[in-house]
């Protein structure tokens, strides 16, 4: 066996031999080659005993086709995985742009233990403020002489100024201070008389604005006035009846960054039993505001794309691109090395058997 050996690597050796003495540049390029590939193409297949001196033609020929053919199914299945991560790069501009132009809204509460004191303004007409007066926890004591004037513990105020919509109507409005501490359940409680009334139906307008201080500061009210009227709705509340308006406030950021003040209300109606002993031709009114909670509602419109989630995901998507490309730049080399070596034997093998 010895023998058998030596003779065995004696014959390699010479072959090895005359093929460096017949091609040696291209043995010099072979080696130069295979060094620099070596760390490459072990870095991505195992390598297998391909270079035994012992293992014959066929084995060896079996083997480099089994890692060629490895090789290849690799190289599409990264070729699979770039085409995902397009689809997934396109999928996600597509999500963002359509987060974009489709906000979600918001809407969130802030408790506050006392508001702003907001601005009542009525528009009585004929009808005269007979008491104002501030009351706490829901309870209004009961009428005493209704239909006669009484106490007006309210910061009241009167304006005229042009209808903002015609700029030729004159409008009196009665500015009255409303209600602030929400905790104590404040509440204002107007009174009011008409004498005489050519109308079918009687009953007073009324519109709510944010800050009675506001009004106070301002410069120019029957401006301000005017602002307010085309800003915000305006309501009703009839004679003959008690309305009690439970207020609520909401705030509403828009797109450009301005906030918006906006009132919400509730009201309820209690029939008023008029038990005067004359029978009486005026028509009574009163009227009740209070804040239904100590909540200020805020809306805004949010957009749910968050760019740095699409900077994360781009960077490993195009980790993934570069890893697959020098993973298929790799292969190809390795594949025309592969094709090289079996070129070199085959030639050997011819050389030896002839």
């Amino acid at each position: 066996m010895p023998r058998a050996e030596s003779s065995a690597s004696y014959q390699e050796l010479s072959e090895e031999v005359e093929h460096v003495a017949e091609h040696p540049e291209a043995v010099e390029e072979g080696e130069e080659e295979d060094e620099d590939q070596e760390d490459a193409s072990s870095a991505i297949l195992p390598v297998l005993d391909s270079e035994s001196g012992t293992s014959s033609p066929s084995v060896h020929f079996s083997k480099t086709c089994l890692k060629n053919v490895f090789s290849v199914i690799l190289l599409f299945i990264y070729l699979l995985l770039m085409a995902v991560a397009v689809f997934l790069v396109y999928q996600t501009i597509t999500d963002f742009r359509e987060k974009l132009k489709h906000p979600v809204m918001s809407v969130s509460y802030k408790e506050v233990p006392l508001y702003d004191a907001p601005g009542i303004a009525l528009y009585p007409g004929k009808a005269q403020l007979l008491s104002c007066k501030h009351h706490y926890y829901d309870h209004i004591p009961p009428l005493i002489n209704p239909g006669q004037p009484g106490e007006i513990e309210c910061t009241t105020q009167r304006i005229n100024y042009t209808d903002p919509f015609t700029n030729q109507t004159m409008k009196d409005a009665l500015i009255v201070q409303g209600p602030r501490d929400v905790k104590k359940r404040e509440l204002v409680f107007l009174q009011f008389r008409l004498n005489e009334t050519d109308q079918d139906f009687s009953a007073i307008n009324y519109l709510l604005f944010s800050s009675f201080q506001e009004f106070l500061s301002s410069p120019d009210k029957a401006e301000f006035m005017k602002d307010c009227e085309s800003s915000y709705s305006s309501w009703k509340f009839s004679g003959g009846f008690r309305t009690w308006v439970k207020m609520s406030l909401v705030e509403t950021k828009e797109e450009d960054g301005r906030e918006t003040v906006e009132f919400k209300q509730e009201t309820s109606v209690v029939n008023y039993i008029d038990q005067r002993h004359k029978p009486a031709s005026d028509q009574l009114f009163f009227v009740v505001f209070e804040w239904k909670d100590p909540f200020i509602q805020k809306v805004q419109d949010i957009v749910t794309a968050n760019p740095w989630n699409m900077i994360a995901l781009f960077c490993g998507i195009f980790l993934a691109l570069f890893k697959a490309a020098d993973f298929a730049k790799l292969s190809v080399k390795w594949m025309i090395k592969i094709r090289k070596r079996h070129l070199k034997r085959r030639s050997q093998a011819m050389n030896h058997i002839n």
